[in-house]
C-alpha cells in the first residue's frame, strides 16, 4: 500500500544559473510565464496569495494575476473580504506561482498598495457580464444563510443594474510592489536550483544570489 510518505518524484526537465538568468527579474518573470504560455499549461495565470491579519494569523488562497509590469504584479478582489481586511492590516504579502508540468516555482515576496481607480474600472468594464453583477451580489468571504439567497441578491442587481453595472466601491485592484522574487527549477535528488533577486532600494537595482535547496 502506497502511503503519503511514500510519494516522492525526482525532477529532471530544466536547470537555472545565476550567470544566465536576466538581470531583471521582470524579464526573467515574463520569459518563465511565456513558457508556461507555449506549453499550454493549464491557467497559467493562477497563483497562490498569502496574507497575514492583525492577529499574525496566515491566510492563502488562489487568485489570478491579471498585469505585471516594473512597478508589479496586480491582482483585483473585494477589498472587504478576508484577503481585503488582512492586507488593510498588514500589507505585506507574497505570491505563488507552481508550474508543475515545467518543475517551476516562483515566490514573490513584497508590499501591497491598491491601484487607483481608473485601472480598477477599466478591469472591472472588461469582465464578463456575469462577473460584474457578481460582484455586487457577494459579500465576499462573510456567512450566507443560503445559495438561494445568493441567487436572489445576483437576480436583484441585475435587475438593478442591466447590462452596465458600475464598479462597487468595495472591489478593485492590488499591486504588489516585490522586493524579493525567487526562481525555483526541479533538479534531481532534491539539489534544486534557486536563484533569488532582492530589491536594492537606493540604486532601484537588483542583487542576484543562488540559495541552497
Amino acid at each position: 500500500m502506497t502511503t503519503l510518505a511514500d510519494l516522492r518524484k525526482d525532477y529532471a526537465r530544466g536547470s537555472l544559473d545565476e550567470t544566465s538568468v536576466d538581470a531583471d527579474p521582470i524579464r526573467q518573470f515574463d520569459v518563465w510565464f511565456k513558457q508556461a504560455l507555449d506549453a499550454r499549461l493549464p491557467e497559467p495565470n493562477t497563483m497562490t496569495l498569502a496574507t497575514v491579519d492583525a492577529r499574525g494569523y496566515p491566510s492563502a488562497r488562489i487568485v489570478l494575476i491579471k498585469g505585471v509590469d516594473e512597478r508589479g504584479f496586480v491582482f483585483f478582489t473585494n477589498y472587504e473580504s478576508r484577503k481585503g481586511l488582512d492586507l488593510a492590516a498588514n500589507p505585506h504579502a507574497c505570491l505563488l506561482f507552481y508550474w508543475i508540468e515545467l518543475e517551476r516555482q516562483v515566490r514573490i515576496e513584497g508590499t501591497v498598495v491598491k491601484t487607483n481607480a481608473e485601472d480598477s474600472d477599466v478591469y472591472f468594464h472588461s469582465r464578463p457580464l456575469g462577473s460584474r453583477i457578481g460582484a455586487w451580489a457577494s459579500d465576499q468571504s462573510r456567512p450566507i444563510e443560503s445559495r438561494a439567497l445568493l441567487e436572489a441578491r445576483e437576480k436583484s442587481f441585475a435587475e438593478r443594474f442591466g447590462e452596465h453595472p458600475p464598479r462597487p466601491p468595495h472591489w478593485g485592484g492590488y499591486r504588489l510592489v516585490p522586493e524579493t522574487i525567487e526562481f525555483w527549477q526541479g533538479r534531481p535528488s532534491r539539489l534544486h536550483d534557486r536563484i533569488l533577486y532582492t530589491r536594492q532600494s537606493a540604486a532601484e537595482t537588483w542583487r542576484i544570489s543562488r540559495l541552497s535547496p
